[in-house]
């Protein structure tokens, strides 16, 4: 017999209790450049009209996100203005008080919760297994912990300070609403979200096939394909109000008034094809095919956005990122369209976009590889295979986030954070799909195994070593490099289960 369902009601609030605890200890942590980023932001929305907030530049940090982040800036500013109205001054730049810093940290916990619920969605969409009395070993709470408890959202957002939970909660919620077959709330969703960030563009593919195909073609066939008269105008026109009206809310009273590389290279395809470069280039000076001189000086690991031409292989511009990434993206948005597919299909091919885009995208920044991680946690507490890519990829992509951090105080925080969610993530996964096989190959433990030798290279001795100096990027070089082997590996295998796998019929 199955525990009763109002056991959800106790533990689920105890995790997110617990984990919003855990926060508010990183207050008094390093913060980025985000956190004045923000704290300008605040400045503009509340002391300029409408009007300038997109035109003010007394900051380099101007505003660059869409319109509905610009007004959630503008409601958090008139709570920030109860804590120091200093920090809505737009001259106070790097403005960093005590009672700033603590709305700003408090103000990041507060609005996880749209998270929190969404992961409660999320866990009110697997599937339980009926036999398992244990709590502790069902879907659903391992599924929750993976969300709240995940470790690049605790460090990217609580630690180096962003507002991703907040963003996240929407995209998940989007998902779970999808899941749960209400198609219309489920883009309403999105289309908010896409009015709070920009970055989500990289699933939009996803989204636009799987509606169009899933919800406007409404009587298929037996054999699935696709036929005009299974057409239903009434439902693209519901799908296209709430995009439009979304749309019109976020950008309206604007109208009527009026690089390859990011920060360090995020582990994705070009790292690989940076570092072939630099080796090629140095290979060329040893055996004097090439001048030293006359190679290209602008870095690739500066911590600044920016262009740079490569020395030996071909420079890459924006066209040729995007049309690497439709490339990369096109099979998966196919699949969803020729073969029918339940929500987990299109849950597939939003993970394979959002890595796609990852891995070809121009200017990527590395914290985009969350959007793969988060979501592909509801496929891995279902199915061992999956299971096994999450670990892949979450802990290789997690493990990229260390450059992040990197004055001395937070080391033992990242270490012990993505230790405790690491160890979780193996013995929580292979206790869900004990009796099915191992969920890792010995090559793949010893591939992960290998992230211990970088660590301790990267953050131990290479800080006392005499390359330091001479050579200050090497860190991020090795980093980068040896993470966008896992995140390549995880994309190829996830693109393997989605082309194989057949959606069950009774799936949603």
């Amino acid at each position: 017999m199955a525990a009763p369902v109002a056991d959800s009601r106790s533990w689920f609030p105890a995790l997110a209790l617990g984990v919003s605890l855990l926060k508010c200890l990183f207050i008094s942590c390093y913060h980025s450049t985000d956190f004045e980023v923000h704290r300008n932001w605040l400045a503009i929305t509340h002391s300029l009209p409408v009007s300038r907030w997109y035109y003010e530049n007394t900051s380099e940090w101007t505003l660059d996100y869409p319109p509905l982040f610009a007004w959630f800036e503008f409601g958090l500013s008139h709570v920030a203005q109860h804590f120091d109205r200093n920090m809505l001054l737009v001259e106070n730049l790097n403005y960093a008080s005590p009672s700033t810093v603590l709305f700003q940290r408090l103000s990041v916990v507060f609005t996880d919760l749209v998270f929190i619920y969404a992961a409660k969605e999320c866990c009110r969409c697997v599937q339980e297994q009926k036999s398992s009395r244990d709590v502790l070993n069902r879907p659903s709470f391992v599924l929750a912990v993976l969300l709240l408890w995940n470790f690049g959202l605790l460090i990217v957002d609580h630690i180096h300070f962003q507002y991703n939970g907040f963003l996240f909660g929407f995209l998940l919620l989007s998902v779970a609403k999808h899941l749960q077959s209400q198609h219309l709330q489920g883009a309403l969703l999105f289309s908010v979200l896409l009015n709070l960030k920009h970055i989500y563009l990289y699933v939009a593919p996803a989204y636009g096939i799987y509606l169009l195909r899933s919800y406007c073609f409404t009587q298929d066939n037996k054999d699935g394909s696709v036929r005009w008269r299974s057409f239903s105008p009434l439902r693209l026109l519901a799908l296209g109000s709430i995009v439009t009206s979304t749309c019109a809310l976020s950008f309206g009273p604007f109208i009527v008034m009026r690089g390859l590389c990011h920060a360090y290279w995020a582990p994705n395809i070009w790292a690989l094809y940076n570092v072939l470069d630099k080796s090629l280039a140095t290979l060329g000076v040893r055996l004097k095919l090439l001048e030293e001189a006359e190679l290209p000086k602008a870095s690739m690991t500066g911590g600044l956005v920016q262009e740079f031409q490569h020395s030996v292989l071909p420079s890459v511009s924006p066209s040729v990122t995007l049309v690497c990434t439709l490339l990369s993206i096109l099979p998966a948005v196919a699949s969803i369209w020729w073969r029918p597919c339940g929500a987990r299909g299109f849950l597939r091919c939003l993970l394979l976009c959002a890595l796609g885009s990852f891995m070809f995208g121009w200017h990527v920044h590395e914290k985009a590889v969350l959007i793969a991680i988060l979501p592909l946690s509801i496929l891995a507490v279902e199915s061992r295979e999956d299971a096994g890519i999450f670990l892949v990829l979450s802990t290789t992509g997690h493990y990229s986030l260390f450059p992040l951090l990197f004055t001395p105080a937070e080391l033992p925080i990242k270490v012990v954070l993505m230790l405790l969610f690491t160890i979780y993530s193996v013995t929580a996964l292979r206790k869900l799909h004990r009796g099915q096989g191992s969920l890792l190959h010995p090559l793949e433990v010893v591939y992960l195994l290998g992230l211990i030798a970088v660590a301790i290279t990267c953050e131990i001795v290479f800080p006392l070593s005499p390359w330091q100096q001479k050579l200050p990027f090497l860190p991020l070089l090795a980093t980068s490099v040896y993470c966008s082997v896992g995140v390549c590996y995880s994309f190829l295998r996830l693109y393997i289960s989605l082309l194989r796998r057949e959606e069950k019929p009774k799936q949603p």
